[in-house]
Formats: C-alpha cells, structure tokens, sequence
C-alpha cells in the first residue's frame, strides 16, 4: 500500500521525541525527562470553567476564528503584557494549540519553493511543517559559544533571494536560550532589511527566569511582519486542552483563518471556556510554576555539570542541553544506552537538528524527586561509562 502514500510525507521522519517516548512507555520503573509537558495539573478554576461550560450544555461549535470573549482577553493580554495592540476581531485566530498555528501560518504563506530560514537547534515540527506546506528548509546552526543565540550576520548570510519566512522560537526550545531586546532588535533590522515575515513561536513566553520576555513583534516595525505564536500549554499547564493562538497582520490571519475553518473548523469550546478564566484570573498560577521551575533548574544544572556532562545555563522554558561530548557516544548512543541500563529518558540532541548532535535535552517539568533520582541515575551511568572507557585505553 506504500504506492498510495506521498512521497513526500514518506521521506519525513517520525518525531525524535515520541521515539523515546514510547519506548520508555512500555518500560516499568522509567523516569522520563524527555516529553516536554508540565508535570503541574491544571489550575482548578481552570478546570471547573470547562466542567461549568459542560454543564452549561457548552458543546457546540464556536465561531471559526473562536469565542469572541476569548479572543478580547488574548488581545487585552498581549496589551497588558506587551504592549501590543491587535485587532480581537480581524487579528486573533484562536487554533488547536501553538502546533496548528505553526502550521497553518507556514501554509498560508509559502508558495513551493520559497525558503524558510529557521536556527538549529529546533522544535522537531518546524521542518517537517514548512517542507508539508512546500517550503525550501534553511538552517543555521546556533553555537553554545554564543549561548544558542542566533547571530544577525548568520542570519545575514543564509539569505538568498528565494528567502520568505524566518522562523524564531525564543525562549527556545530544546536548548532553554533566551534573547535580549538588543540582540532581537538586531535580528529585526536583517529581516527588515530583507523584507522577511517573522513567525515568532513565543508558547514559552511566561517561562523566563532572568527578565522579562521581550515579543518580536513589540519591536519597532515589527508588528506588521510578524505573525505571533502563543497559546496556554506551557504557561498554564494545559497542554491536552489544545488552545494556542496566532495574532497577525489581518490579511495573513484572514489566510490562515480560511484553513483553519476548512481542516478543524474550531478550537474545542470546553478549552476556549477555560482559557478565558485562564487569562482572566490565572497569572498568579503562573508566577508559583516558575518559580518552581526555577529551583529545578538549578538542581538539574549543577546536577548534570556534576555528573560531567557540561551544561549551558537555560534562560527560559523547561529544558537543559547539556553536553554528553565527554562520554565519546553520540547522542542517539547515549539516550539508548541510559534507557536501558539506567531507566532514564531523555531526547538525543540530533532530534533537534545536526547541529545538536553531541547533547542531549532534559526536561525539568518533572518533580524535584524524580529529577535527583534521575540526576543520580545518570551520573551512575556516566562514570560507569567512564571506567570502561579507561579500561580500553589501557588495554590499547
């Protein structure tokens, strides 16, 4: 039946991620640092807004775009936080999480053969999305050198006159890289320079630990050309209610809106219901996880340097991308080998990119428990490693 698939959707490979995932999932005893889910359960007044809309009979479609109280507390949001005005009725698509906005963003967009310039190391679905949509993939590699931040000049030079779309993710994921305002605003002059359309994946927006988020496109001129990428996954511990959003220019939200209406036709109305009490009364939920992501990310950074596998210092989001370049394994080795010797899963590095071979990514939306066992577990199996490491260069 292979005859019948196309080609292109052949050649993509499954996601790095879910690789290991389900490994692990059919392993008893594991403790998983690699799906990037808050380990937090929804707030409960977040969750009784959707058990209130069922009861209410709230089961029906909403309007394509979504709720229009939904989408005036996103645009008071971004206000409030930003200071970005958007347009609630002709600016704000409400989606199936920041996943589907990506998508469709990607599709609206793209004509076969345009280049899309997105830096390594990346979100496993960015690739895939824009070569679905028939884009042209151009990547640069970011540096730990550089914190894992994107350098204007590489920038620079990737683009050719094929270049449409350059596709951001600060704070990053898999690699926890946050950007100042300065070095974004440098970013913007090139993409000006070069009239790019930013599409600016900020899900981990709220995740930052040493000063605030700037968003792309509260940077001068930036607003017209950047189509904004958020939701309520990460932020709010919701990520199986699947409610993410785009704010863009009208006429790019008018294109994504008509495939949103014709392959979803809209966002569930229980998760619509229950971000709007997320947005309205939900931020003081958020200061507390952050704060507690940021006690684990100590823990798991000065876990892992002590363990001897290198780590850089994430700024954002709830990963770490340490070094595992000392053990002499490559990244796909390491992650196995750890599996099953040690029952510890975390995503190879080369999941995100070529540039991410030689690392792997920890999550920390896990508890402080498992995360000391973990970390415990790991430095076990490196200084295992090591011994025999030893051991064969002294036979030789």
């Amino acid at each position: 039946m292979t005859r019948f698939v196309n080609k292109k959707i052949a050649q993509l490979p499954y996601s790095g991620i879910r690789k290991f995932f389900d490994l692990a999932g059919g392993m008893k005893g594991v403790i998983s640092l690699g799906v990037g889910e808050p380990d937090f359960i929804t707030p409960w007044h977040i969750c009784e807004a959707g058990i209130y809309s069922l009861e209410k009979g709230y089961t029906n479609y909403t309007s394509n775009c979504g709720l229009e109280e939904l989408r005036r507390e996103i645009s008071r949001y971004l206000l409030r936080r930003y200071g970005l005005h958007y347009d609630y009725v002709n600016e704000i698509v409400v989606t199936v999480g920041a996943s589907e906005a990506i998508d469709i963003a990607l599709r609206c967009v793209l004509e076969p053969g345009d280049e899309v310039i997105i830096p390594e190391p990346c979100f496993v679905s960015y690739k895939p999305c824009a070569a679905m949509a028939g884009g042209v993939v151009k990547t640069i590699a970011t540096r730990e050198s550089d914190s894992f931040k994107l350098r204007p000049e590489d920038l620079e030079k990737a683009i050719t006159p094929r270049s449409k779309v350059l596709l951001l993710c600060y704070p990053n994921n898999p690699t926890g890289a946050v950007m100042t305002e300065k070095e974004l605003q440098s970013i913007a002059e090139v993409a000006a320079k070069y009239d790019l359309l930013v599409i600016a994946d900020e899900i981990y927006s709220e995740l930052t630990y040493e000063g605030e988020h700037v968003s792309f496109a509260s940077l001068p001129g930036m607003k017209e050309r950047t189509v904004l990428i958020n939701g309520f996954s990460k932020s709010f511990a919701m990520t199986g209610w699947r409610i993410g959003y785009a704010a863009a220019p009208a006429e790019i939200a008018a294109a994504m809106l008509k495939i949103h209406q014709y392959t979803v036709m809209c966002a569930p109305i229980m998760g619509q219901m229950a971000a709007i009490e997320a947005l309205k009364n939900g931020e003081g939920e958020i200061k507390k996880m952050v704060l507690l992501y940021n006690q684990r990310r100590s823990l798991i950074v000065n876990g892992l340097n002590r363990a001897g596998l290198p780590c850089f210092e994430p700024k954002g989001a709830f990963y770490a991308f340490p070094s595992i370049k000392a053990t002499g394994m490559s990244s796909q080795e390491f992650c196995e080998k750890l599996l099953k010797e040690e029952k510890v899963a975390v995503v190879p590095g080369d999941a995100f990119g070529e540039c991410g071979e030689g690392y792997i990514r920890c999550s920390y939306a896990a508890s402080t428990e498992q995360i000391v066992e973990a970390l415990s577990r790991i430095e076990k199996f490196v200084e295992r490693h090591a011994k025999r490491q030893r051991a064969v260069y002294a036979v030789r």
